[in-house]
Parts: C-alpha cells; structure tokens; sequence
C-alpha cells in the first residue's frame, strides 16, 4: 500500500491525541449530537475545503459540495443536504461558496463534448445564458472566468431560495438567511457578494411562492 495513502492514518492518530490532550471528553461531546448554525454548499475542488477556510471546528458546519457548487432541484443529493439541514439542523444560515479557478466553470465555459458531465455543466452554462450580455462585454478572459464564478453562484442562491423548506421556515422564523460567497485562491480570502435576501425572495414571490400561506414581506408591510 502506498506511503501516500499509509500517512492518511498517522495523521489521524495524531490528530486525536491532540484533541484528547486538549480535551479529554472532546469525542464523547462531538459524538452526542450535532447543532450546526451554517449550511455551505461549495465546490468539491481539493483546495477549497470549508471548515479550514471559515476557520470551523467539528459540528459547526453542515457541508455538502459537488462539482461548481450547483444547486439543482432535480439532483436529490443536494435537495436532501438542503431540507435535512432547514427542518431538521435549524441552521441559521446557507451559504453558497463558489471559488475563482473554478475548474467546474472553465469546463462550461469550453465548447466541447464533455459526455457525462455535460447535462451537470449544463446548469453553469444556462447561468452563461441568463447572463450573456454583460459576460461577452468583458474582454479579458479571466474576468469574464471570474465573473461566470460570481453570477454562477448568485444563480445557485436563487435555486436555494426556490426551495418551499426555505420558504416555509423563514417565514415561521425568519431564518435560514442564504448568503453567496467566493473563495480567491489567489489571496486567501472569502468574498461576500452580499446577496439581498429578502428583495430575491420579494422579487420571485409571485413565481416561486410554495408556501400557501401570505409572504412573509407582505406581513412586515402590514
């Protein structure tokens, strides 16, 4: 077996006489229940790891990731992660993280027969689509590539807020709130796109309202 993969062990062990040495009833604690305040749905690239960015420990972050951090009603992987953590975790807060050098979004970017990751890119280039003219305005290619990152996840927030788990428990609660972010490989550092909440959920009320009840804006209007 390879050392590569025999140093994934060592590494845990080590790791687990550090929590023990700091804490000795760290695992009996983390073992007992998990009460996450942040959903984040990113990308599953190997250099943008959640917790590690965010500066989380264990059980403050309910993560789900797949390829661009896309959001698909229809994938029930993502769908489930969403609902699981809404009705049942109570998080506060979702956040969709996409991140620049996105390899997902260059590859949509590309036109080219990517088989079976076609109709999954497909999402990312609908975003392109809905977003065309001001994408081809840009002439530097790598800005039109980092803007693609940021619409793409605005897009993903959208699909989020769509979502009657959504919906319904903001309304009881007035939370989840969802946020989009971007990682800058470059630098380190978490963007906040700050996403307005509220005027999405406003705007597409009339549309995507699954709630059957009165919208949560129209009460605070009242």
């Amino acid at each position: 077996m390879s050392q590569s993969y025999e140093v994934i062990f060592e590494n845990n062990r080590k790791w687990v006489e550090s929590k023990i040495s700091e804490d000795p009833n760290f695992f009996h604690e983390l073992a007992k229940t998990q009460h996450p305040d942040y959903l984040y749905i990113g990308c599953s690239d190997s250099r943008a790891t959640a917790e590690e960015l965010m500066g989380a420990k264990p059980g403050e972050v309910f993560v789900h990731r797949n390829i661009a951090n896309v959001v698909n009603t229809l994938d029930m992987s993502s769908t489930a992660v969403i609902q699981y953590a809404v009705e049942h975790l109570k998080v506060k807060h979702i956040v969709v993280c996409g991140h620049y050098n996105c390899g997902g979004v260059k590859a949509a970017m590309t036109p080219q027969d990517l088989g079976l990751l076609n109709p999954w890119l497909r999402n990312i280039r609908d975003v392109y689509r809905l977003h065309q003219i001001e994408l081809d305005s840009i002439e530097d290619e790598s800005k039109r590539y980092d803007r693609l990152v940021e619409l793409n996840v605005q897009e993903q927030c959208i699909n989020v807020i769509k979502m009657a788990c959504v919906q319904e428990r903001y309304i009881l609660e007035e939370q989840p709130i969802v946020h989009g972010w971007v990682f800058d490989l470059r630098t380190g550092k978490i963007i906040d796109l700050e996403i307005d909440f509220e005027k999405i959920l406003k705007d597409i009320q009339k549309i995507y309202n699954l709630t059957g009840s009165d919208w949560v804006m129209n009460k605070k209007t009242k």
